[in-house]
C-alpha cells in the first residue's frame, strides 16, 4: 500500500510540473523569469538592464515606478539560444 502511495505522489508532482510549463502568458515579470530560469530576480534585472534580455519597462501598480516585463517569446529564446552579447561600453 505504502509503495502505491509513494508512486501516486510522484505521478501528482510529475502532474503539476507539466501544468506550470504550459501555463503561458503574454509577458513574465522579472521574479516570474527568475523562477523558471532557476535564477535570482537580481540577475534577471541585470541581463535586462545591461541589454542581455529584450525586455520593456512597464508601469506595475498605481505608482510612477515601472518594471521590466519579458515576452513570451524572448524567454523561449533565451532558453533556447542563452543570453544577447554584452554590450560594448564606449
Amino acid at each position: 500500500m505504502n509503495e502505491i502511495l509513494v508512486r501516486l505522489e510522484k505521478i501528482e508532482v510529475a502532474l503539476l510540473a507539466l501544468i506550470e510549463q504550459r501555463q503561458v502568458q503574454d509577458w513574465y515579470d522579472t521574479k516570474t523569469v527568475a523562477e523558471i530560469m532557476r535564477k535570482s530576480a537580481y540577475s534577471v534585472r541585470e541581463w535586462c538592464r545591461l541589454g542581455r534580455v529584450r525586455a520593456e519597462k512597464r508601469s506595475c501598480g498605481r505608482g510612477t515606478s515601472k518594471e521590466w516585463m519579458i515576452s513570451h517569446g524572448e524567454l523561449m529564446r533565451i532558453k533556447s539560444e542563452g543570453l544577447l552579447p554584452e554590450r560594448r561600453h564606449q
